[in-house]
């Protein structure tokens, strides 16, 4: 086996004991139904004397996959509903999603797209789809934002991204685009100049959202990596998951949001997990999620403190979900603090 190439399958996972040999019967059932990459830096993270360690959760199959409950569903947010053209998802009036690929240097085991992402998911746009969606956004003058996403779109190689940014060139009301990607945590290596220029190469305002769950995920490598990108100009801003077991707790949230301030990352979304098939054994209830999110204030800076969204089944947008501090009680407010006290404002003397 090649070292530096991703595991891919379940005898990888258990030569390099990332799976015990028991296991393996059922994580072929589940290889089978979902895509399974783990990039070299991720398994070098591993604790392998941790049967709860956190980064081997997010990424490492589990039989629990398996079980789909009732509320689950393969679309939980709704792309296919708002997709106008193939690989356009336009929800919002101001920005659309450009979901140029769909596979992904690892494939998160929460992941809320793992029924179209992978090596059989809805692959890389043919470049007729690629001109459709071009037109449609030429077409558009309310479209303000392009979001590469899919899959991730840094897996492209520097010339493919550059030539998608010098398309988006050519479209003036276009001002933002921004990329949603795991590359610069999971493949620091794939940040260089190269990509870099590419990611630039419209002359557009450019945003990277970084996703990232477990303060782990920061390494001097992936520090380096988000170093290149903000010293070029490039603004980031990150994106994590609330995963029961993985970050379900007041220490390993706040240490996750301070890593990213420290790397030059601003905390944006911290979402609630998606009903996506198999991920039950991740969600939390909203009322856990409000209550360790509320924990944050008071507790860590304000440059760390995120926004606790929810993506409304069925595709309806995303609603902030995160602690109510302000109450209307006939006229007078109640204000609750970090520590849980209320006070009526204006005070009452």
């Amino acid at each position: 086996m090649n070292a530096i190439l991703p595991l891919r399958t379940p005898a990888e996972l258990v030569e390099t004991g990332l799976v015990a040999p028991e296991h393996r019967a059922g994580i072929e059932r589940v290889a089978e139904r979902y895509a399974v990459a783990i990039s070299p830096a991720m398994a070098a993270l591993i604790d392998r004397d941790d049967p709860n360690d956190p980064i081997a959760r997010q990424f490492v199959p589990d039989a629990a996959e398996l079980d789909v409950t009732p509320e689950e569903r393969a679309d939980p947010i709704g792309d296919i509903a708002h997709s106008p053209v193939e690989g356009i998802v336009h929800r919002y009036p101001d920005r659309v999603l450009l979901k140029a690929v769909h596979v992904c240097p690892v494939y998160c085991r929460f992941c809320f797209r793992r029924e179209m992402v992978g090596p059989q998911g809805l692959g890389t746009l043919s470049p007729g789809a690629m001109d459709k969606a071009f037109a449609y956004i030429a077409d558009h003058p309310g479209i303000w934002e392009v979001i590469l996403t899919g899959g991730d779109p840094l897996v492209l190689s520097p010339r493919r991204l550059a030539e998608i940014m010098q398309r988006l060139a050519a479209v003036d009301h276009v001002k933002i685009v921004r990329f949603h990607t795991r590359v610069p945590v999971v493949e620091p290596e794939r940040i260089d100049d190269a990509l870099v220029a590419a990611l630039k190469a419209s002359g557009k305002t450019a945003y990277v959202a970084l996703h990232a769950n477990h303060p782990r995920e920061l390494t001097p490598a992936a520090r380096a990596a988000c170093a290149r990108l903000v010293d070029s100009g490039i603004v980031m801003i990150s994106q994590s998951v609330l995963l029961k077991g993985v970050n379900d707790d007041p220490d390993t949230l706040a240490s996750l949001m301070r890593a990213f301030v420290e790397t030059r990352v601003k905390p944006y979304y911290l979402h609630h997990p998606d009903l996506a098939p198999g991920t039950s054994h991740f969600r939390l209830t909203i009322e856990e999620g409000r209550a360790l999110v509320a924990g944050l204030r008071g507790r860590i800076s304000g440059l760390c403190q995120p926004t606790y969204i929810l993506d409304i089944p069925g595709g309806h947008g995303k609603a902030v979900i995160g602690p109510d501090a302000v109450h209307d009680h006939g006229g007078c407010l109640t204000v609750s603090d970090f520590r849980g006290g209320e006070h009526t404002y204006p005070p009452v003397e």
